[in-house]
């Protein structure tokens, strides 16, 4: 039996959040209410999302040596991740973002930076530790060492789940190894030049053959394509008092779904849940919850759902 159930391979941020009233105009001035310093970023929170659902979780990245650095790794650690191939960069500074975050919606804007000396490169990634796992999670950041990963557990039969929110040189050899996409909602437009949703999924899907193109649509839900067919999920209404991390802690509900054999409906209507429940709290794993909370949140709340969207994955479903 595999030593762990997911293994992710990517980004961590230590992030300062900034809370004010409103989001200014441009060139405009706000008061700051609150500045608080908070552990993130893409992979990272993911796998303290699925620590958290019980799963054997395991990382594999770069974090600097700094207050940032170790802030990270404090909170990594405390949610029981396996990091003993957690490399520590020497003279630099772990990634970082200022995140502004409007009090009266919740939306966050983020400002980031990663200096090149926590760049993982492809003969870092030892295909040893790939096999010790039932599930790859990755990004697309440092893109020759995370195809080199995926290309790793495509070849040893284990599922490779790609979060990607940003358009990366060579992303092809990636996505041509990735099983389950679950993209941000700008990404599949960018990248296929297709602004509909509907068409860039369907366009991923056939030029990669992924078993399932997804997107998340951050308060409208999540759509995904599979055996030919689209799935709509809408999004849960919640009192949403910071957004920063949902897709993130999306992701690791995701890997959970996906070990736990759900049906893709069942698996996004989870993770909508999960990413929701985060939203109820301030950082990117404020609000990071267990499973129970999560079917608790399910039986009972408001949906929130975009017309278009449920009519044309109904439609979907129908002619299928």
């Amino acid at each position: 039996m595999p030593d762990f159930d997911v293994l992710g391979v990517g980004l961590n941020a230590t992030d300062t959040l900034l809370m004010v009233p409103q989001f200014p105009a441009y060139a405009g001035k706000v008061r700051v209410t609150e500045e608080l310093l908070s552990p993130g970023g893409q992979i990272a929170s993911a796998l303290v999302a699925s620590a958290r659902l019980g799963l054997r979780v395991k990382y594999i990245g770069t974090v600097g040596d700094d207050e940032r650095g170790r802030v990270q790794m404090q909170s990594l650690r405390a949610s029981g991740i396996d990091l003993e191939h957690v490399q520590l960069r020497p003279g630099c500074p772990n990634q970082s973002a200022y995140i502004v975050i409007d009090r009266s919606t919740g939306e966050r804007t983020v400002f980031w930076r990663r200096d090149d000396c926590l760049r993982l490169r492809p003969e870092e990634i030892d295909p040893a530790q790939i096999a010790r796992t039932r599930l790859l999670l990755t990004d697309g950041h440092d893109t020759p060492a995370m195809a080199r990963a995926a290309a790793i557990a495509r070849d040893l039969g284990i599922p490779v789940v790609l979060d990607l929110d940003t358009l990366y040189p060579g992303l092809d050899p990636l996505l041509a190894c990735t099983d389950y996409l679950v993209a941000s909602s700008d990404f599949p437009a960018a990248f296929t030049g297709l602004r509909d949703p509907f068409q860039a999924l369907q366009a991923l899907q056939d030029r990669f053959g992924m078993k399932v193109a997804a997107m998340t649509l951050g308060a409208q839900g999540a759509l995904a394509r599979e055996n030919g067919r689209f799935l709509y999920s809408p999004a849960f209404v919640v009192n949403c008092r910071d957004t920063t991390g949902a897709g993130d802690v999306f992701h690791g509900a995701f890997c959970y779904a996906v070990l736990q054999a759900m049906s893709m409906a069942d698996a996004l209507e989870f993770s909508n849940a999960m990413a929701a429940l985060n939203c109820t709290a301030i950082g990117a794993r404020g609000g990071i919850a267990g499973v129970a909370e999560v079917r608790a949140l399910m039986a009972r709340a408001e949906r929130r759902a975009h017309p278009e969207f449920a009519a044309r994955a109904a439609q979907s479903l129908s002619a299928n």
